[in-house]
């Protein structure tokens, strides 16, 4: 996980701090940082909510960083939390995936309830939930055809984004000495909840299909690892692009599976930004967390 993100407590003790003044200030009228109208009477309707999300693109020979606003709204918008496994084989990645999964859940649980979809997406864990509603939710959505053909992996397109700027040929892992990849994973990680609506798939076919059913339009990538799975597998970054879902990429909550002993030769955190600029500049904006965990009314 990047540092410098401020953590999810710390925003959303400022989200709440604001919304209490703002509500001593307007006699109760509903509002939060990123409310630009409130409702005449009542609570805001719930197809009237509209995520605000300051994105983050890359443009031009040299890759400078745009910013530009994003409205979506929340009835049409999903999160899909890659891979974020209890166990990892690499220990040090297993450690970072424990750190951010609290800060996950509590994005997912704001997001949840301005209602966005949350799909929860361990990959090669789904039987443990086998009898679940969740898994049989998204059993349930009828098969759709997709506009292009959904791969099992998105590998790297290196004729149109180049190589990626980190070398994880190895594996990524910065264990000293590196660990053995084996599969050790059997679920999500427990700090992350299922609750609701949510769903749980490893299925780039089903997940579209779900999002079908629902009028998804709008994709939110969180989990890991940045570099390899929220990238490729068949629900990542580049499959959702290639549907022609709006997609952005969580940058504080996503972590990349690195070595810095391996070129470029960067500390973990920096080689985790890198990946980040990579993916603004060819694929899809980034965003941070705070921005699903709270809403703009439509005026």
């Amino acid at each position: 996980m990047q540092k410098g993100s401020g953590g999810a407590d710390g925003k959303l003790a400022a989200i709440m701090l604001t919304r209490r003044e703002t509500l001593a200030a307007l006699g109760g009228c509903l509002a939060a940082p990123l409310f630009v109208g409130c409702a005449e009477s009542g609570p805001e309707p719930v197809a009237a909510r509209m995520l605000q999300l300051p994105a983050r693109r890359r443009a031009g020979p040299d890759g400078a960083p745009e910013e530009s606003e994003l409205l979506w709204k929340a009835a049409q918008t999903a999160v899909i939390i890659c891979d974020m496994w209890d166990r990892h084989w690499c220990l040090s990645a297993s450690d970072r995936v424990a750190e951010m999964a609290p800060e996950i859940n509590r994005t997912i649980e704001a997001a949840r309830e301005l209602g966005v979809r949350i799909v929860h997406a361990p990959s090669g864990t789904v039987d443990y939930y086998a009898d679940t509603r969740f898994r049989e939710r998204i059993l349930a959505a009828p098969r759709v055809e997709p506009p292009v053909p959904i791969e099992a992996w998105c590998y790297l397109e290196e004729e149109a984004e180049g190589p990626l700027p980190i070398d994880d040929s190895e594996g990524g892992c910065d264990d000293d000495p590196p660990s053995e990849s084996e599969a050790v994973w059997t679920r999500q990680h427990p700090a992350i909840e299922m609750k609701g609506e949510d769903v749980v798939s490893d299925s780039g076919v089903e997940i579209y299909s779900y999002f079908a059913q629902q009028g998804v339009k709008n994709v939110a990538l969180m989990g890991v690892h940045t570099n390899m799975c929220v990238l490729g597998r068949s629900f990542g970054i580049r499959q959702m692009v290639k549907l022609g879902m709006d997609v952005v990429l969580v940058r504080d909550l996503t972590d990349a599976l690195y070595d810095p002993r391996d070129e470029p030769y960067v500390s973990h955190e920096r080689g985790t930004e890198l990946v980040i600029e990579h993916i603004e500049r060819h694929w899809c904006p980034s965003v941070m967390g705070a921005a699903l965990m709270s809403t703009a009314i439509s005026v």
